[in-house]
């Protein structure tokens, strides 16, 4: 990689040659103006306002407004031999816990590479700062300006730099918080950790800029002359009426996607689990439907009416006691019929003479009653 600045590390005595190599590089999606009507690219020209000629650039120099006004104009030789100690040195000024600076003050990102014959020193601070845990606050001027940066090790062995805002030019935030007085409950908070934990950790190497990927593929189809594909259109946001509500539909849909079970806890402080359907051949049977309650399943007793041992009955054994009594009372086949017809009449018939014979020893003994008399 091509450096972008060449000097060296002050750090005490110690001087370290380092090159400055930038770190990141712009993939944004640009474009060109063009004119509608004919497809002509539309240009700015640098025109000087005197004599209205274009300029080009090295007839441009750098020229300094001065508050009352005017104009001064400076070299790039003036520049360069100014008095600057930063001019080509980072000058470490002191370490900070590398977790003490606030994120909003980082500005570029740059690796910091050995230049010859520094790699003993090089290697020296960068372990240094790793085993202290301290990053190392320093000043150099680049780019046209003296700014602040933070020398932190990195991975894979490489000084790293950030530069800094410096703290005048980070606005402050003070009327930019919520001003009225908002209660976050337990409940709430407790829904929001879960659905932090539902959707999980990023790898931020797998993230990549759909955005860029949509226009490219906006211009493939356009110059294979494709109609392109025409996105659904996003949902709105609207106001949120039922923040747990909101929380909980969030944590629903997040563990569905990951195909996990649902159980979150409700504004009450009860569970509510996933109600799960089992197959059974003689029917459907559920199993952890509705609420959990912390005493149990409520049961029904003898004195409620209708008290079933064991609990309610399955499909398959409803099913069952179904037929055996359709069996009791019309599955019977000819045969049994016939025999509980004739074992019928032969009662009636023990019955009738029973009752004779009970009438003819009657009989008698009424005789001899009247006889006597």
């Amino acid at each position: 990689m091509r450096s972008i600045w060449k000097g060296a590390i002050s750090f005490g005595l110690v001087t370290i040659p380092i090159k400055v190599v930038g770190a990141t590089e712009n993939h944004s999606v640009s474009f060109r103006q063009l004119h509608v009507t004919d497809g002509g690219r539309i240009r700015y020209r640098k025109v000087c306002e005197i004599d209205d000629q274009e300029v080009g650039g090295d007839e441009i120099g750098k020229g300094y407004q001065a508050p009352d006004g005017s104009v001064v104009m400076v070299s790039d030789s003036e520049l360069a031999q100014m008095p600057l100690p930063t001019a080509r040195t980072v000058e470490i000024l002191g370490f900070v816990p590398v977790d003490s600076v606030q994120l909003i003050q980082l500005d570029r990102s740059y690796y910091l590479a050995p230049d010859t014959g520094a790699d003993k020193p090089y290697v020296l601070l960068r372990e240094a700062l790793a085993r202290s845990g301290k990053g190392a606050v320093a000043k150099l001027a680049m780019r046209g300006r003296e700014t602040l940066a933070l020398l932190r090790p990195g991975e894979d062995g490489v000084l790293g730099m950030h530069t800094m805002l410096w703290p005048d030019e980070i606005r402050s935030a003070a009327g930019i918080a919520p001003q009225d007085r908002v209660t976050v409950r337990d409940a709430e908070l407790d829904l929001a950790d879960t659905l932090m934990d539902s959707l999980g950790e990023v790898d931020l190497a797998e993230l990549h800029d759909e955005y860029r990927s949509a226009v490219e593929e906006l211009v493939t189809a356009k110059l294979n002359g494709v109609e392109p594909e025409q996105a659904a259109p996003a949902p709105t946001g609207g106001a949120v009426v039922d923040l747990m509500s909101a929380l909980q539909d969030s944590v629903r849909a997040a563990r569905g996607a990951r195909g996990e079970a649902t159980e979150e806890s409700d504004a009450d402080g009860e569970g509510r689990t996933a109600t799960v359907t089992e197959i059974t051949d003689g029917g459907s049977r559920r199993s952890g439907g509705g609420r959990k309650r912390s005493g149990g399943a409520s049961k029904k007793t003898a004195s409620g009416g209708a008290g079933r041992a064991g609990g309610t009955r399955t499909g398959a054994k409803k099913t069952a006691a179904k037929k055996a009594t359709a069996g009791s009372t019309t599955g019977k086949s000819p045969a049994k019929k016939t025999a509980a017809k004739k074992s019928a009449a032969g009662r009636t018939a023990a019955k009738d003479g029973a009752a004779k014979k009970s009438a003819a020893g009657k009989a008698p003994r009424k005789a001899a009653g009247r006889r006597s008399a």
